[in-house]
């Protein structure tokens, strides 16, 4: 499963400055992520995985910079749709077995793109009590 996100920044610099997304553009390299703008527009974008990029968040909420409000929410909005990618493969499965226990492991290994050894496990410790 891919964990690689984009979230979108329209109009960045427009709403943080330059001086903010420079400062943000340093921190985001850091954790191994990349914020930069959009070809030749005044759109912006950070990429990174999933987990990344939460800490990032994290990392600019701390800071005690106020232009950078406005990112960490975005941020923080656009993980909301990515929650699957913040789990760990067994937590995820567990959960989806403990929502439907007559789910097969075909359909296990389909949504979450495991192998059936992970299935079956998972399975298993769900199973034993």
């Amino acid at each position: 499963m891919d964990k690689q996100i984009s979230i979108p920044l329209p109009a960045l610099i427009h709403r943080i400055g330059r001086e903010a997304a420079n400062k943000a553009q340093a921190v985001a390299k850091q954790y191994g992520c990349e914020l930069k703008r959009v070809r030749r527009s005044r759109n912006w974008q950070l990429r990174g995985d999933a987990i990344d990029i939460q800490s990032l968040a994290s990392q600019l909420h701390v800071s005690e910079c106020a232009e950078l409000s406005y990112l960490v929410q975005k941020i923080t909005t656009a993980l909301q749709q990515h929650a699957d990618k913040l789990e760990p493969l067994q937590v995820k499965l567990a959960r989806l077995i403990k929502g439907n226990p007559s789910i097969t492991l075909n359909e296990l290994m389909h949504l979450t793109q495991c192998s059936l050894t992970a299935a079956r496990r998972a399975r298993f410790d769900a199973d034993a009590w």
